[in-house]
């Protein structure tokens, strides 16, 4: 094995983490001109077809690929569609670097898929307090309180959550149903960003959608950020990582793009992030951390 094929994964492992990491100001640019699930339309657009061209240069996609659609089909509903949405809508609803912070919290539900449904995964008494540390971080960005657990800061660290159970799912699936397939990177990309790609064309409402164009920003960061960086590269560098790594050692590339959001929120964009927001993302850090930890 060369030098460069060898550290090949770890390289993939941060260009994985800072991509996503830069997303969510992105989004955030893009949240105050159209809606989250518009945001990921044109997300998944603008990462779908250079993708196909991709694959279609490569001679990867194959009709025989199609008996397997119905796990492409999960995995776009599970690692796209309700995954892209939730973090959109969660976005809007916080800073750009508190989002990018809960995102650290992936490999946690990542885990609890894994002991559910992967006989190789156990629990611990280690991993169990991992598990409550990080979640303790979670709830401590959330600000619970008696008088408005209905505040827009809760409602977002829920979406944020529930974004996180829907790709940490996705991890597991992928390592028991997607990779055992051996199917090409760029094939598979292709496959679930299409089956998202229809889903959405469905569900999302045009009313407005025209405004992403109104700012230079906003529509660079949608077209080129998240849809050709931050979806298409993305899903490549995120298959190879599983199928190299295994599904929760990859999904620990989350822990990179927590530290790029929150660099990017309060150096870059001045957003008023608390020191509490700061000892938060350190406990979810400790809590993957402990689940490393046999």
């Amino acid at each position: 094995m060369t030098i460069s094929s060898k550290h090949l994964p770890i390289m993939a492992f941060l260009l994985l983490g800072m991509i996503w990491g830069s997303n969510f100001i992105y989004m955030k640019l893009a949240s105050e001109l159209i809606t989250p699930t518009q945001i990921v339309f044109f997300r998944v657009i603008f990462g779908f077809f250079p993708i196909l061209l991709y694959a279609l240069a490569k001679k990867t996609l194959r009709w025989s690929h199609l008996k397997h659609s119905v796990h492409f089909i999960v995995m776009s509903i599970l690692a796209t569609t309700l995954y892209y949405v939730l973090y959109a809508k969660g976005v809007t609803l916080l800073l750009s670097g508190v989002a990018g912070a809960l995102s650290g919290s992936i490999p946690l539900f990542s885990f609890l898929f894994a002991i559910a449904f992967i006989p190789d995964e156990k629990p611990s008494i280690m991993k169990s307090l991992g598990i409550a540390t990080g979640l303790l971080g979670v709830i401590i960005i959330a600000r619970p309180s008696g008088d408005n657990l209905l505040s827009s800061n809760i409602q977002g660290v829920l979406c944020m959550v529930a974004g996180s159970l829907s790709v940490g799912a996705s991890f597991v699936y992928a390592r028991k149903f997607i990779i055992p397939l051996n199917i090409p990177a760029a094939a598979l990309t292709t496959y679930q960003l299409g089956f998202a790609m229809i889903t959405l064309a469905l569900v999302t409402s045009y009313d407005g959608m025209s405004n992403i164009w109104t700012s230079y920003n906003a529509s660079i960061g949608l077209v080129v950020g998240l849809g050709l960086l931050g979806t298409g590269l993305a899903y490549i560098i995120y298959y190879y990582l599983v199928s190299k790594l295994g599904a929760v050692t990859a999904s620990s590339s989350t822990y990179i793009p927590p530290l790029f959001a929150l660099l990017i929120g309060a150096v870059i964009v001045g957003e008023p992030i608390e020191l509490l927001d700061y000892f938060a993302t350190a406990l979810i850090f400790m809590g993957v951390y402990m689940l490393k930890r046999n």
